[in-house]
């Protein structure tokens, strides 16, 4: 949103009812940083705040190469066949140089791109670890808002540091490609651990061997990790899917299904919810302290001296960093 096209008073009235195209301009204002915009965002959402509105949010993550946006598209296009709405939320890698991104997600999922029922935004990961950006959980309640029934949040793919997604989905679902390497990865902590359904995408062809094979030992090292309080019986499950022949994909969704109804009559829906909700509000106070320290005069100027002293070798970082935390308590 530029200078120049000043957020209208009836922005919500258009974000409630469903137009995409103040969706997509109520998502770029809470992306950006501009301060006056944060203020405006921060007005709009909690504007939006008692909607009443719950989508079901699925998050969507795998290693480079593995078809998510191919999976992402099939999946995305039987959910509006069965009458569904889906948003899809696909986050972009920045650049660590330019800061910029492709952002080439859409162009990727044509055929879904053209459906009414579909909305799909790529956004850029400014460098934010986790796999998804900033403000994803804000973009993810205005499409709630804009009464979206699905809300698809493709992560960056960064592989076991990719666990940020869990505090702002329902469900956590990992695509895996067969044969891909050591397929007991799963016996590891990390994004393991949050998955609540594995995905072996690409079975088909001459691969599908493979990724039964692949969905076996994925089926085997999820029973040997430490039952969860939300998951029901059998949960997490391994399953074989093919988004190029749109194979697997109606157990999946069942499987979802299945498993947030469960989650609901049991109350670790709300709960889990309530809990992501008090997860980002200390979020959110951490980086605006980190901020409000980045933008105050006298800490950058004490911040650069400690700095060179720590390049020059005078101290160490460990040191230099409980030194300045002492000077900030003042």
């Amino acid at each position: 949103m530029t200078q120049a096209e000043p957020l209208n008073g009836d922005l919500a009235a258009r974000v409630l009812a469903g137009e995409r195209r103040a969706l997509a301009r109520a998502v770029t204002l809470v992306e950006s940083t501009r301060a006056d915009h944060r203020a405006k965002a921060a007005a709009l959402l909690e504007t939006l705040r008692d909607h009443g509105r719950q989508a079901l949010r699925i998050g969507l993550s795998g290693t480079p190469g593995v078809g998510k946006s191919t999976f992402i598209e099939a999946f995305g296009m039987m959910l509006v066949a069965r009458g569904l709405s889906v948003a899809v939320l696909a986050v972009d890698p920045s650049s660590t140089r330019s800061g910029g991104s492709i952002l080439g997600d859409k162009t990727r999922m044509e055929r879904l791109s053209r459906e009414p029922s579909a909305f799909i935004r790529p956004s850029p990961s400014l460098s934010h670890l986790g796999g998804v950006s900033r403000r994803t959980r804000e973009a993810v309640a205005l499409c709630e808002a804009a009464g979206f029934d699905v809300v698809l949040i493709e992560t960056v793919g960064v592989g076991q540091s990719e666990t940020m997604v869990a505090e702002m989905c329902d469900i956590f679902v990992l695509l895996l490609a067969p044969a891909g390497g050591d397929e007991l990865q799963g016996v590891k902590r990390g994004i393991m651990e949050i998955a609540d359904l594995i995905l072996v995408n690409k079975a088909d062809g001459e691969l599908k061997s493979a990724a039964t094979r692949t969905c076996a030992d994925y089926a085997g090292a999820l029973r040997l990790m430490r039952k969860r309080a939300q998951d029901p019986e059998g949960f997490p499950k391994a399953l074989p899917v093919s988004a190029l022949r749109d194979d697997g994909l109606d157990r999946a969704w069942e499987e979802m299904q299945a498993l947030a109804d469960w989650r609901k009559a049991k109350g670790h829906w709300q709960g889990r919810r309530a809990e992501q909700a008090a997860h980002w509000f200390e979020e959110e106070v951490r980086s605006g302290l980190l901020a409000r320290l980045r933008t105050d005069r006298e800490v950058k100027r004490r911040m650069a001296e400690t700095g060179a002293r720590v390049a020059d070798g005078e101290i160490s970082p460990d040191a230099a960093a409980q030194e300045m935390l002492t000077w900030l308590k003042g």
